[in-house]
């Protein structure tokens, strides 16, 4: 144990009285709190310390003990441990002494409404570590006050006796100072004084030393021999008892020449409405208000007192001279029952140890015996004002003064068990105020704590339990305990259930692995919500899924499955959406998609793209096989041949592959020789054009004599002559060969097949050969010969007739009908000119010649 408990004396700073001067010391364990006093009363305006020690264990379950917090609290009506210097009408008039275990508490400029009880209170590092002493302080503060103790009227003037006095006599010897109207009487020290006073003069007084600290003034009414005296103006009474208020009055016994009669008197309290009412007229007096009808004696007389009658009272009496007088102050009558205090408790583990004290804060005069009561029984041989027992927590006390046994204190007990109610009492929902309220009866009144279920320390100390908005972390199990000198009792267990929309939504995948099509998997949504939220599920944006307690589930899940999903969770409360999740199935490649480019027909010597594509998660490797070959030719999405040969022809597979599988497509490749295709797209274009003049040279050669087409002897082999010579014939007319073209109609076409070679000097030539065959044998029949320039070794045969110039042909035969035309028109090859008409004469010998019947002047540009 730290510490001893310290005898300390009273220092009166100002003026105190230790009306109880004994020391209180209440304990358990090695907790104790010392008290010099337990009853201090101290004039306003002085400074009173109120002197305390504590002591505690210096350790705790293997653990040193500190003290965390301590101060002084007064017995507030809603039970709260409040400490004063906190509160604003202490502030700056408390100090608490902190050395060691001193917890003196000073007040200064003491007020009357400072009269309370105080208590020291220490809570250390531990949870079960803090203390509260009982019974406390009980402090009364009082003013001053000047009373007439006597008053005599004369016909110019009255005489008073005077004293200054209070409620708290005052120890030692106290010089004083009166004033009257304001002004100080001098020669004035002793605590009475005597005058001839006049009814407009009051009176005050004041302790040398406190002169800021007056009594009220006094104002002394009388005249003409009118007067009241009461015997003093404070009186304290127990309840149930009767109480004797002694008074007397004075007046005239003629006024006016007139004997004087008092025609009525009474006593009356200070109502707020300021009305005299007769107190034998009120319902609450009853039978219970006598007064003294002998001579001048006003003295009031109540019994069975109770405690609201606590009032200031007054007398009044009234002439027949129309003298009208009130006694000023009057009386203060303060009621107070019999209370049983706990001087000293001791806890033991089977049962409590007290000692007990039967007092009210009215001291009583004499020596009085008590009746002492346990659980409603009385205790024989018990007289004294002091008991001390051992007691279980349901045990209760009383006490009475003997002979007013029917008016005992209240019974002192320990807390009964406390009930919890929760305001409001219907569904509780997240961001509302909730009260929870603890309850217990006991006397003296209980002190209640509250804690949460798994917390350690309290969570506030009243009897109310507030959340202005309450959470949802709030929910959970609550209770509270009630505490007085007596003992202390926990509650049951009250549950909060917070209701509140989903939060916090969380999504998973099971397997949290690689997924793999045809596998079986789970996607689980959860949220935090009260009550339990109902949960949608969505692919996307599209429609909802499935609506469930939180899963959705893929029996054999497929690549079209893959994507973000998400879900809405939801109660009566609110919704709220959750993260995507994406689910990523893994597959093997479906069946390739094989292309070329360019998709047209494939030429030796060009370049070639093979092209493959396959869907796959992962994403595909590809590989080129040619059949009937062991090794790939090549890897990647795009096969590319720079120089493509005949030899490349032929059947190619793709292969895409991953780690899931593997899939072939078959794409089947043709080259064409470029030696073909060359001489295909050089000479259609002039054997087209060839061909259509050569037409008309057959409709000729039908009407006259066949004639060689070439010499023996012109420069080259019959064999080489016979591959590079072609004849076409295009059209052959029978009956009345109408089909001589005119020479305009033979004119144009020689033109434009000039103009196609780009060969106007040609043009110029060939329409004046027209021109000359024209004029001279126009119906003679004319032969052509056409010689193709040698390029390559294969000779290229080509028979064209387009159906839209035979159409034109047939038509101008028709309007040519006598008329026959013939044009010889000859190509020399640049390998092996042959000997022409041109090399004779010294013409160009790639000149065309041709006879036409000219009948108008050609005006055509190339």
């Amino acid at each position: 144990m730290r510490g001893v408990a310290m005898s300390l004396t009273a220092a009166a700073s100002g003026f105190v009285v230790f009306l109880l001067s004994v020391s209180v010391i209440q304990g358990q364990d090695g907790w104790e709190v010392t008290y010099t006093s337990t009853q201090i009363c101290a004039v306003k305006g002085s400074t009173v310390n109120i002197r305390c020690s504590y002591t505690y264990p210096s350790t705790m379950n293997g653990l040193v003990t500190k003290v965390e917090k301590r101060f002084w609290f007064t017995e507030l009506n809603n039970g709260e441990h409040v400490d004063l210097t906190t509160m604003s009408e202490y502030s700056d008039r408390v100090q608490y002494n902190s050395k060691n275990e001193d917890c003196t508490l000073s007040i200064s400029d003491l007020r009357e409404r400072d009269s309370a009880v105080y208590k020291f209170r220490f809570i250390t590092n531990h949870s079960t570590g803090k203390y509260t002493a009982s019974p406390g302080v009980t402090l009364s503060v009082t003013g001053l006050q000047v009373q007439v103790s006597r008053l005599q009227f004369y016909e110019s003037s009255n005489w008073a006796q005077l004293k200054c006095q209070s409620s708290c006599p005052l120890p030692g010897h106290h010089s004083y100072v009166w004033y009257k109207n304001g002004q100080n009487i001098q020669g004035q020290t002793s605590d009475s004084y005597s005058a001839y006073v006049y009814p407009a003069d009051s009176f005050s007084c004041a302790v040398r030393g406190h002169e800021d600290f007056p009594s009220p003034s006094v104002l002394i009414q009388g005249q003409y021999g009118l007067g009241v005296t009461y015997t003093s103006t404070q009186i304290c009474a127990v309840k149930g008892s009767t109480v004797n208020i002694p008074c007397s009055y004075t007046y005239p016994s003629t006024m006016n020449g007139l004997v004087t009669k008092v025609e009525k008197r009474f006593w009356f309290t200070e109502l707020n409405n300021g009305e005299h009412v007769d107190l034998t007229t009120m319902s609450e007096y009853s039978g219970r208000v006598q007064y003294n009808g002998k001579n001048e004696d006003c003295t009031l007389s109540i019994s069975d007192l109770r405690e609201r009658d606590s009032a200031v009272y007054k007398f009044r009496f009234i002439t027949n001279q129309g003298g009208n007088y009130v006694g000023y102050p009057g009386v203060t009558l303060s009621v107070t029952g019999l209370q049983v205090q706990v001087s000293r408790l001791q806890v033991y583990e089977s049962s409590n140890w007290a000692q007990l004290k039967c007092q009210s804060s009215c001291p009583r005069p004499g020596h009085h015996s008590y009746v002492w009561y346990k659980n409603g029984q009385n205790i024989q041989g018990q007289t004294s004002d002091s008991y001390s027992a051992s007691f279980y927590p349901a045990d209760s006390f009383s006490c009475a003064v003997r002979g007013h046994e029917d008016f005992p204190s209240p019974s002192v007990y320990g807390p009964k068990l406390p009930s919890v109610s929760v305001s409001p009492s219907a569904e509780i929902v997240e961001g509302s105020s909730v009260t929870l309220t603890c309850s217990s009866d006991a006397n003296p009144a209980a002190k209640y704590t509250w804690y949460k279920e798994n917390v350690n320390k309290p969570l506030s100390e009243g009897p109310q339990l507030v959340f202005s908005s309450i959470r949802s972390s709030d929910s959970g199990q609550y209770y509270c305990t009630a505490e007085n000198k007596l003992g202390m009792k926990t509650s049951q267990y009250k549950f909060i259930d917070v209701k509140y929309a989903p939060k916090h939504p969380s999504v998973s995948v099971t397997p949290s692995a690689e997924i793999v099509e045809g596998s079986s998997v789970n996607l689980t949504c959860s949220s935090d919500a009260n009550p339990a939220a109902n949960y949608t599920w969505y692919k996307e944006n599209q429609k909802p899924l499935q609506r469930s307690e939180g899963s959705y589930h893929f029996t054999s899940i497929s690549s079209e499955d893959r994507g973000n999903y998400y879900c809405m969770s939801e109660n009566q409360f609110g919704q709220i959406k959750s993260l995507s999740l994406s689910v990523n199935v893994q597959y093997g490649p479906k069946r390739p998609s094989v292309s070329v480019s360019p998709s047209a027909e494939i030429v030796e010597g060009s370049s070639v793209n093979l092209t493959c594509s396959s869907d796959a998660n992962p994403a595909a490797n590809y590989t080129w096989y040619k059949e009937n070959e062991d090794s790939p030719n090549a890897s990647g999405q795009i096969f590319t041949i720079t120089d493509i040969r005949a030899e490349h022809s032929g059947n190619y597979y793709c292969e895409a592959q991953n780690r899931r599988g593997r899939q072939n497509s078959t794409l089947h490749l043709i080259v064409v020789a470029e030696t073909w295709k060359s001489i295909i797209i050089g000479t259609i274009p002039a054997v087209f054009l060839v061909v259509v003049w050569l037409s008309v040279f057959l409709l000729i050669r039908k009407k006259r004599t066949s004639k060689q087409l070439h010499k023996p002897g012109d420069g080259s082999d019959n064999r080489e002559q016979f591959s590079q010579q072609m004849l076409v014939g295009l059209h052959t007319t029978s009956g009345s060969e109408k089909a001589l073209r005119s020479s305009r109609r033979r004119k144009t076409r020689l033109s434009c097949f000039a103009c196609c070679h780009h060969d106007k000097e040609r043009l110029r030539t060939m329409d004046g050969l027209i021109d000359q065959e024209d004029s001279e044998e126009r119906d003679e029949l004319h032969y052509a010969s056409i010689h193709f320039s040698k390029n390559r070794t294969d000779p290229v045969y080509s028979n064209i007739r387009p159906a839209g110039l035979r159409k034109h042909e047939e038509q101008d035969e028709e309007e040519d009908d006598d008329k026959v035309e013939y044009a010889a028109v000859k190509f020399n090859s640049a390998s092996t000119p042959p000997r022409t008409r041109g090399q004779e004469t010294g013409e160009d010998p790639a000149a065309c010649y041709s006879t036409v019947n000219k009948t108008a002047e050609l005006n055509r540009k190339c």
